[in-house]
């Protein structure tokens, strides 16, 4: 167990090497995350089920997931392709479901 704990350790810190960023801030923000990355699936299957609109609980989701990435995109170096990829993505997702909410509301009140 101790030899895990010391590997464990040094893949840890060793992030903060191959991004420029403080290990710390990092595996805290990765970590932290887990218990609203969860809440927020919850969040989405209760709206479902419910059938409420998916999309806030849908962003963050996808928000907490990345949200480690985030940190490293601001602030750090050598960030994988794919991070920009889903941030893009979150950011057309978000937009294109504000302009249907949006287009929707009007909709209705032309029709009052």
């Amino acid at each position: 167990m101790a030899e895990f704990l010391e590997i464990t350790k040094e893949w840890f810190f060793t992030l903060g090497a191959d991004y420029g960023v403080n290990p710390v801030i990092f595996g805290t923000i990765y970590v932290g995350a887990i218990p609203f990355f969860t809440l927020s699936l919850v969040w989405v299957v209760k709206n479902y089920r419910y059938k409420k609109s998916l999309v806030l609980p849908s962003l963050c989701s996808v928000f907490f997931f990345i949200s480690a990435y985030l940190y490293l995109i601001i602030v750090g170096e050598n960030v994988p392709w794919w991070v920009y990829g889903i941030v893009t993505l979150l950011i057309i997702y978000g937009a294109y479901s504000t302009i249907l909410k949006v287009k929707s509301k009007i909709q209705e009140e032309i029709k009052q």
